[in-house]
């Protein structure tokens, strides 16, 4: 009898399927809108578009995918870089393009992976722990920019976001793209016709345990998250809590640095924080980044700004302005990011300034890497600034409340709200400015990443933002309140601070790196065995 021959995908239905991925992928992550389920079918055209094919062929279609993803995502690089940052469409355009391939180098990996391991090593197994992998490499690569990975389109999702306490929020994207590939398995769709697998390698690995261990898992995930919410909210209801008031100046980008307005922007800002003292934000206010729009060591308005909070009772505030000393190492002048807590003391007196340097700068951003190899990158340098890397995550104390700031991006990074956490951090703050967005899906990415950030550390987390959104979190990763994009607004309410540390941030950060290590011995174990196959 002769065999059945293999029903591969018709060649000219990969690059759609490819596609469509891409597609899915983008109604599926946070935006101005977003189709959340979507994500656990996203990836189910590609893994199908890749079956069959070699590695090589793999890897193109998963690049062409990411690109096209990836471009829809960071759209908005083109507006932060062009009309904010003044330079000129041959400079952005290239940095946008670079991006979204550098991004999608590991959606060309897991193609190519998925193509290779076929036939080898089980892909219900195989897909998440490389998926995860290669998202964890991306989040240090050239510095990292993990920018919106795709566990955090379950940000929103309790009954099974809470898991990330645990393994973080690498452990919602395992469960989503092994779930995929589960749904991708069980579709025939390239097989033999007769619907049989194509090799004794197959039937043993691609049989029912796995399949139902894959089961298990996300039952086990959505159970612990149903039962994680309630525990953790009887701690919130026990834990003291903080009165603050968070204060969008809406300052626009293209004036705020002018001299001539540094005198209304302080005024705005002041008029906005008595009014949240008045709304009973009475522990603490806080400005986004760079609020003051000038060095407060040299300026005559930061005394007008320490005087509105030199009165007994005033709530503290926290800032975020630029700063800059000299090395005394090397005797150069180094430029700060900073955020600065002030606050009054019994004696009426304002107490020694706190300051926390932000320490993972953006590059082509805040810095330019290797400036003297870059010399046609030196106008970013220009017009949007070259700071120095802070190196203390050490909370800013102002009585109970010990803030861990991260400023901007550092958000996106879940090892700096995880070592603030282990400084003593009861609360994070995110004090950010998204103005560079424009009105584009770039602030509305952002909140998810800040949620993620909450529930891992199972801390409360506050986020001004100068234009929106500003927010305020609680360590269940619920946002109780946030403002609109654009608009001058106050938001005052209290959040509770918790003191325990939890799982992840102990260990389960680990999560990501037992995967790398659990890939690499299975593809170590499919190499050993290509032989047999």
């Amino acid at each position: 009898m002769n065999t059945p021959v293999a029903a591969t995908p018709r060649q000219g239905l990969r690059l759609p399927l490819a596609l469509a991925t891409s597609l899915i992928l983008w109604a599926a992550s946070p935006g101005q809108w977003a189709v959340t389920p979507l994500a656990w079918i996203a990836l189910v055209p590609l893994l199908l578009a890749v079956r069959g094919l070699a590695p090589k062929a793999g890897a193109t279609l998963g690049l062409i995918s990411g690109v096209s993803y990836y471009l829809s995502l960071i759209y908005w690089i083109i507006i932060a870089l062009g009309r904010y940052g003044g330079l000129p469409p041959w400079l952005t355009l290239p940095a946008l393009l670079g991006l979204a391939l550098y991004m999608s180098l590991s959606l060309a990996g897991f193609a190519a992976t998925m193509a290779w391991t076929a036939h080898r090593l089980p892909p219900t197994l195989i897909a998440p722990l490389t998926w995860v992998s290669l998202d964890l490499i991306r989040g240090w690569l050239f510095t990292g920019f993990p920018w919106l990975d795709l566990g955090y389109s379950q940000y929103a999702l309790p009954q099974i976001n809470q898991v990330a306490d645990l393994t973080g929020h690498h452990g919602i994207t395992f469960l989503i793209v092994m779930i995929n590939a589960l749904i991708a398995e069980i579709i025939p769709w390239g097989r033999n016709p007769d619907g049989r697998q194509q090799t004794a390698a197959d039937t043993k690995y691609h049989g029912l345990t796995v399949r139902l261990l894959a089961v298990v898992m996300l039952i086990c995930a959505c159970g612990y998250s149903l039962w994680r919410g309630p525990y953790i909210q009887a701690a919130m209801a026990q834990a003291p809590a903080v009165s603050l008031g968070l204060i969008q100046g809406n300052i626009d980008q293209s004036e705020k640095w002018l001299p001539e307005l540094q005198q209304q922007t302080v005024d705005t800002y002041l008029a906005l924080s008595a009014e949240a003292a008045g709304q009973g934000a009475t522990d603490a206010v806080i400005w986004p980044e760079t609020a003051l729009p000038f060095f407060p060591s040299q300026h005559r308005l930061f005394q007008l700004v320490a005087d509105s909070v030199a009165a007994p009772g005033s709530p503290s505030l926290l800032t975020g302005a630029p700063h800059f000393e000299t090395n005394p190492a090397t005797g150069q002048t180094e430029y700060f990011n900073s955020a600065f807590l002030i606050s009054a003391t019994p004696s009426s007196e304002v107490t020694a300034l706190q300051r926390y340097a932000k320490e993972h700068l953006v590059p082509f951003g805040e810095y330019i890497p290797l400036q003297r190899y870059l010399p046609a990158a030196m106008p970013l340098v220009q017009t949007m600034g070259n700071f120095s890397p802070g190196t203390d995550p050490a909370p800013l104390i102002a009585g109970k409340t010990r803030f861990g700031v991260l400023i901007c991006f550092e958000s996106i990074f879940p090892e700096l709200a995880r070592l603030r956490t282990l400084h003593g951090a009861n609360i994070l703050v995110n004090l950010t400015n998204d103005a560079w967005y424009g009105r584009s899906s770039a602030p509305y990415q952002q909140v998810p990443m800040a949620v993620l950030r909450a529930i891992e550390n199972r801390r409360s987390l506050a986020r001004p933002a100068n234009t929106g959104i500003s927010c305020l979190i609680d360590p269940l990763g619920t946002v109780l309140a946030q403002t609109p994009i654009f608009e001058t607004k106050i938001l005052t309410g209290r959040l509770p601070l918790l003191d325990g540390i939890s799982f992840y941030s102990r260990a389960g950060y680990l999560f990501p790196h037992l995967c790398l290590l659990g890939l690499s011995l299975m593809l170590l174990y499919g190499i050993l065995r290509r032989d047999q196959v």
